[in-house]
């Protein structure tokens, strides 16, 4: 029999916070998050998205063991700017029981319906700008800030009434592949030309004046993926924290923004791969934080074994698109990486409707993994 019930005790939240330990302990690829990130990612106190959501987090039990977690919420700034009325499901983790993921889901869809709402969507946790979309394919160890979870979650997913919504890709670069394109020699001549034709210019990331240029990103982020589906402006908080959290691991030389006439058109932001050293360093409950970053500091600087680098950032304001602006900005960080100890790029996640896919693939990417959005209607 499995019980599922609403977390509203500290033995609840411990059980929640730690299930994933449990679940993956046998599974080599998955690798456990800074419990600090985490704990960011649950708080309703300091995760910033939960200012304008509303949700339960419910965990499932049999017996005395913990069998599965999810999260069922309503992102209201998102039914707003999108004129929708949906809820969402996040945070879904199950033991390989059809039984435990249907009384999971079934328990998120009737907290929907019970409020009204039309439909169910994810899974997300809990906006685009953090982890989100179902792993469907490739089920190797994921890059940092994406989702991982078994096989076996799609079928349980789609056995509850769901089906897919859109899917989102990551493209993986690397130094053969590109060379094999020649990619990086026809960047060369293309793009200086495209950037003196449409004034163009292209500068690092300022590290002295790192608030305000986080700001100027914010403003680029917000107005280049407007029209993009489920976008939602990021608020002065989620900046904040973004600026607390993911800046700690910005390398600036890894960072541009891009200018056209003077005016801020674009940017591009890649971090280090930090789950190369995470997989290393192993976070896990009862493990003093320090300790841990101590373990991480050594496997990324010290005696580094980072050697991917992930692209979760880019955007163009529209009015500056097809002037060259997105392949300046590229072609300047494949510049960076290449005397660096850097062997990849994963950049992800796009939509699978987005053009820019097709010149990805022309500069020697390819599609190696799909996350999944799925939606129930009620």
């Amino acid at each position: 029999m499995v019980d599922v019930r609403k977390v509203d005790t500290k033995q609840d939240e411990k059980d929640f916070f730690e299930f994933p330990w449990t679940l993956y302990k046998d599974d080599p690829n998955w690798i456990p998050p800074l419990l600090s990130m985490r704990h960011e990612l649950l708080d309703k106190k300091h995760n910033p998205a939960w200012t304008y959501m509303e949700g339960d987090y419910f965990i499932a039990r049999q017996g005395d063991k913990v069998v599965g977690t999810i999260t069922a919420f309503i992102n209201h700034r998102h039914n707003d700017y999108h004129n929708e009325y949906i809820a969402w499901f996040g945070t879904f983790e199950t033991i390989n029981d059809p039984q435990v993921a249907k009384a999971l889901l079934d328990t998120a869809i009737a907290w929907a319906k019970e409020r009204g709402y039309t439909s169910v969507r994810g899974p997300q946790s809990f906006t685009t700008h953090e982890e989100c979309g179902l792993l469907v394919d490739n089920f190797s160890s994921p890059i940092i800030l994406v989702p991982y979870n078994p096989p076996y979650y799609a079928d349980f997913i789609t056995a509850a009434g769901f089906h897919k919504a859109i899917d989102t890709v990551c493209i993986y670069f690397d130094r053969q592949t590109m060379t094999e394109a020649n990619a990086i020699e026809r960047l060369g001549k293309l793009v200086p030309r495209a950037m003196e034709r449409n004034h163009i210019v292209v500068r690092p990331l300022n590290t002295r004046r790192r608030k305000d240029e986080f700001k100027i990103f914010r403003d680029i982020y917000n107005a280049a993926w407007e029209k993009n589906w489920s976008f939602v402006p990021f608020t002065d908080k989620e900046l904040d924290t973004l600026i607390s959290s993911l800046g700690m691991f910005v390398e600036p030389q890894l960072a541009f923004f891009a200018e056209v006439n003077g005016e801020p058109a674009a940017f591009a932001l890649a971090i280090p791969n930090l789950n190369e050293a995470l997989q290393k360093a192993h976070p896990q409950p009862g493990e003093p934080e320090p300790w841990t970053l101590l373990k991480t500091a050594w496997h990324w600087k010290i005696r580094p074994s980072i050697e991917g680098v992930r692209l979760p950032l880019m955007g163009v304001k529209e009015q500056y698109r097809n002037r060259g602006v997105e392949l300046a900005l590229f072609y300047h960080l494949l510049m960076a990486m290449l005397p660096s100890k850097y062997q990849w790029l994963d950049a992800g996640w796009i939509l699978e409707t987005n053009p820019l896919l097709e010149i990805a693939k022309k500069c020697g990417g390819k599609v190696y993994k799909t996350h999944r959005f799925y939606e129930k209607i009620l």
